[in-house]
């Protein structure tokens, strides 16, 4: 038996679960493993990155130097992570550019890197999106024949449209091509839009 004072039986740490301690992290390897991790979450842009770090209360030198290493290494790109964005936000949401740049902007990417990112988008690809918006909505049950259900409708479709950082006058002449067109497609009846103000 062991009887020194502080010494235990040899393998009794591993069976109680205690581990030796591991030496402290530096501020360096810390701020390294939460840009990684942050990275292989999704791409985010410098900004973010740096953000992240603050919160995690690294200091602004050490973050500095690991978001620099990583740009060095072409890892943080905010002009390659712009392109992604914009891509992703369009195809999926169907945003248009200016909510897309809105929201580029709160992630730290703006001027020349998001305005070349935005140009992908064309404005005949935000009416598109914006028609596909609105013919997804459309319902057989919705009807079209009661003024005050029609325009109901139509200001919610616009409203739909306004979220999605669609002009007003861009939104408002698709919601009424599209009811047109669902109108005349199923045999519906409908009011005129003749004396039809938003």
């Amino acid at each position: 038996m062991y009887a020194l004072h502080g010494v235990g039986v040899p393998g009794e740490e591993e069976k109680s679960g205690k581990r030796k301690k591991k030496e402290p992290e530096s501020e360096f390897t810390k701020a390294k493993n939460i840009v990684l991790n942050q990275l292989a979450m999704a791409p985010r842009s410098r900004a973010q990155l740096a953000k992240k770090l603050a919160d995690r209360e690294i200091s602004e030198e050490t973050a500095e130097d690991i978001l620099s290493r990583f740009e060095a290494v072409n890892l943080i790109n905010d002009a390659e992570f712009a392109e992604v964005y914009v891509r992703t936000r369009a195809n999926v949401k169907k945003l248009s550019k200016n909510a897309i740049r809105r929201e580029l902007k709160q992630k730290g990417v703006e001027g020349e890197a998001a305005e070349v990112a935005l140009e992908q988008r064309s404005d005949e690809d935000e009416r598109s999106d914006a028609h596909a918006l609105v013919a997804k909505k459309l319902r057989p049950s919705m009807d079209f024949s009661d003024r005050k259900e029609k325009d109901k409708i139509m200001r919610r479709l616009v409203g739909m449209l306004a979220r999605k950082g669609y002009p007003p006058s861009m939104a408002f002449g698709v919601v009424k091509d599209e009811i047109e067109r669902y109108v005349q497609e199923n045999g519906l009846d409908a009011t005129s839009d003749d004396d039809y103000y938003f």
